[in-house]
């Protein structure tokens, strides 16, 4: 459930689907405010914060790339919760902005459940630079122990590379959040190991082989990077 007293503004200049937008959310318990350029969401902003942001990557004048890099350069709005819309095709604006500070994205057409699932993912998850690490997932069947570098399965050890071990965990702590390959080079770099943005995709070959059925946890958004299945979307969406 979500909460009532939570603001979300929309910057999206397709009137119909930042109706639709409203309209969903606000019968969701949201109170909702659209904007239809880039200048005049971030004026709105500058006044108030609004509790998350969904902004459209292709907008006329501010881009929503540009709007996007405005926001992560005030302290004040540097953490703002973000979710991005994008058309079919525009995978590297998505890179872009993820790599910005977007929190997630989604791709039109998509339907409510979907969006209503990414809000309230974004907005419980969320966390500013220095979240706490969170030391032991536990999800059925599976464990994974930041403390032991450990990870179960169904009560039996893994055993993972360093590197692995990273990246499963890394990305575990924000099931559903989609990371670009650049992110999860600069998260789990080690100062006795370097890793690529092309050894990533090499690693995650492994890493899924390891962990068997639970790989299947590891999902590959094409042309952007991986996100670890959010299991609540999931149920939202049946």
């Amino acid at each position: 459930m979500c909460l009532s007293a939570k603001t979300i503004y929309i910057i999206e200049d397709e009137q119909d689907i930042a109706e639709l937008m409203r309209y969903n959310l606000v019968l969701k318990g949201y109170s909702v405010k659209v904007f239809f350029s880039g200048e005049e969401g971030l004026n709105a902003i500058a006044r108030k914060s609004p509790d998350l942001l969904i902004l459209d990557i292709m907008l006329p004048g501010l881009s929503g790339l540009e709007v996007c890099e405005a926001l992560r350069k005030h302290k004040k709005e540097k953490y703002l919760p973000l979710i991005m819309v994008s058309a079919k095709g525009e995978e590297n604006d998505v890179v872009k902005g993820l790599e910005l500070g977007a929190d997630d994205y989604v791709t039109k057409p998509f339907s409510t459940a979907v969006l209503n699932a990414r809000v309230e993912a974004v907005l419980r998850n969320r966390r500013d630079s220095e979240a706490a690490h969170v030391e032991v997932i536990k999800l059925p069947g599976l464990e994974i122990n930041a403390n032991k570098a450990e990870v179960i399965i169904n009560s039996q050890k893994v055993d993972l590379t360093q590197s692995e071990f990273k990246i499963l965990h890394f990305l575990a702590q924000r099931p559903g959040f989609v990371y670009t390959r650049g992110q999860i080079v600069e998260a789990i770099r080690g100062e006795n190991y370097t890793v690529t943005e092309r050894a990533i995709d090499f690693q995650m070959v492994g890493l899924r082989k390891k962990i068997g059925d639970k790989g299947e946890l590891i999902e590959t958004i094409r042309g952007v990077g991986y996100r670890f299945k959010n299991i609540d979307e999931g149920k939202d969406q049946t």
